[in-house]
């Protein structure tokens, strides 16, 4: 588990408590050549590789997609947020669809959503077009992801070759999102920023073939409940207000629209807890926010992304409009943040099982919130990258610690019967952290045009960091995790 890729269930669940059945031919019937764990493992990988891909690589190419935007850093908020709002809200529900109508139908589904509209996003004509096509890209990414994990914990019986598969697919997808900027740089130095898209086009329908031919269907069936007004009520609240945050400073705050999206935000934000209190199957159990550890777990995870997607977005522009750097100098320039994260979280694991999850939740948030006021500090008038270089090494290095030891301090507060469920709470309201840090650090550092305005929005993230790290001293246990 990387500290950029979704949170991981217990191999044991997938949200709910049922047993998978296999329909591949008993062995030694002849009907049918036996499937090798590592295609089938391959296959659900590949998958999740490009939806995480997604989520970093397109930073690199924003500042070449501003002539096709015609409300400037505005637009560019909405070609990340189009995506990310789009994952986040179906996230749960594609967990749903998936035990209703079969994982593989769904993962397949999804994976050929999300390849056509790569597609769409590399031809789009406008701005306009492009953010539409994210915003499929997101629903496609939302009904693959839940479907995908379910078919690898289906894929192996035993406990521990399970185990293993998952952190695979698990690493799989947190290093693609490692490499995104890196790859995207590339790509665009190369073919343009459009191709940053059009590379999802082969390897989407490598990914369904090899879907196709190495998977087998769940044949067991849950038919859970799929929240629709909780669903709507859910996208409407965070729709609204990341479009009042990143319409507000271009319309100006007192504007009608503004003030109708946060009148739509505050209405439909009191009705979503108002039906996910009274629904038999919510979206969204707010009984798991009963447990004090369960909630400051959640909110570390949200804060977390909400200053990580934030600078990321701020510092790609500023790389390449501040600096002069070209896509491929900025998608390195983000190698201290991301390079050491494998390493970072093999060791936030064993700090917990030693010490218990408190410690390198604690101890990480610690050093992001100095990462941050470092780089906060450093962002000035002579700023170079030789001066924030080593602030983005704290940060990664921090958020790598933390993520790990947050996400099984979460899981330990739940059954493994809703360890599915948990973790899909959790990755939904990190993803909404992330599309809310895009829209305020984007505002704040008028799209990394501003030295003072992304100083200001380093500080606020280093405050938010502050507040989470003190929600991990006083709440998490500091009990062992064995």
């Amino acid at each position: 588990m990387t500290s950029l890729q979704p949170a991981v269930p217990e191999p044991c669940s997938t949200g709910s408590e049922k047993t998978w059945t296999s329909t591949a031919e008993p062995a030694g019937s002849g009907l049918r050549r036996p499937v090798r764990p590592a295609a089938r493992l391959a296959a659900l990988s590949l998958g999740v590789a490009l939806v995480q891909l997604d989520v970093s690589i397109v930073n690199v190419g924003l500042d070449q997609m501003r002539g096709l935007m015609a409300d400037g850093v505005a637009g560019l908020q909405w070609v990340v947020n189009g995506y990310t709002l789009a994952f986040a809200g179906l996230l749960l529900t594609g967990g749903a669809l998936g035990d209703r109508f079969g994982a593989k139908r769904l993962y397949l589904l999804g994976l050929a959503l999300f390849t056509l509209a790569s597609l769409a996003c590399g031809l789009a004509p406008s701005g306009t077009a492009l953010i539409a096509a994210r915003v499929l890209q997101g629903i496609g990414a939302a009904l693959l992801m839940p479907p995908s994990l379910a078919l690898v914990v289906h894929a192996y019986r035993d406990p521990s070759e399970r185990a293993k598969a998952i952190g695979v697919w698990g690493s799989v997808g947190g290093l693609a999102m490692v490499a995104g900027p890196v790859l995207g740089g590339l790509l665009i130095a190369l073919f343009g920023w459009r191709s940053i898209f059009l590379i999802n086009l082969p390897v989407g329908l490598l990914a369904l073939w090899m879907a196709l031919r190495f998977t087998e269907e769940t044949t067991e069936r849950h038919a859970r409940a799929i929240d629709l007004p909780g669903q709507i009520l859910g996208i409407l609240t965070v729709v609204a207000l990341t479009a009042a945050i990143i319409e507000g400073e271009p319309l100006g705050w007192s504007h009608p629209a503004i003030l109708g999206a946060i009148a739509v935000f505050l209405l439909a934000g009191t009705l979503f807890l108002a039906v996910e209190s009274r629904t038999a199957e919510p979206m969204m159990p707010l009984s798991l926010f009963r447990n004090p550890i369960f909630t400051a777990a959640a909110l570390i995870g949200t804060l977390l992304n909400v200053s990580f997607y934030g600078a990321i977005f701020l510092l790609s522009l500023y790389f390449q409009d501040g600096l002069g750097m070209s896509p491929l100098s900025a998608g390195l320039a983000f190698l201290p943040m991301t390079g050491l994260i494998a390493i970072t979280n093999i060791m936030s694991g064993r700090v917990a099982v030693r010490w218990g999850n408190r410690l390198p939740i604690v101890l990480g948030l610690a050093i992001d919130t100095f990462g941050f006021v470092a780089l906060a500090l450093q962002l000035r008038g002579d700023a170079g990258y030789a001066h924030i270089w080593w602030p983005l090494l704290l940060i990664g290095f921090g958020m790598a610690l933390a993520v790990p030891a947050m996400i099984g301090a979460l899981l330990a507060t739940v059954e493994k019967t809703r360890a599915g469920i948990a973790s899909g709470v959790l990755n939904a309201l990190r993803q909404t952290g992330g599309a809310v840090g895009v829209a305020v650090f984007g505002v704040i550092g008028a799209g990394g045009s501003s030295l003072s305005g992304m100083s200001t929005a380093m500080w606020v993230a280093a405050f938010g960091l502050l507040i989470a790290l003190l929600l991990g001293a006083l709440c998490i246990k500091r009990m062992p995790t064995s």
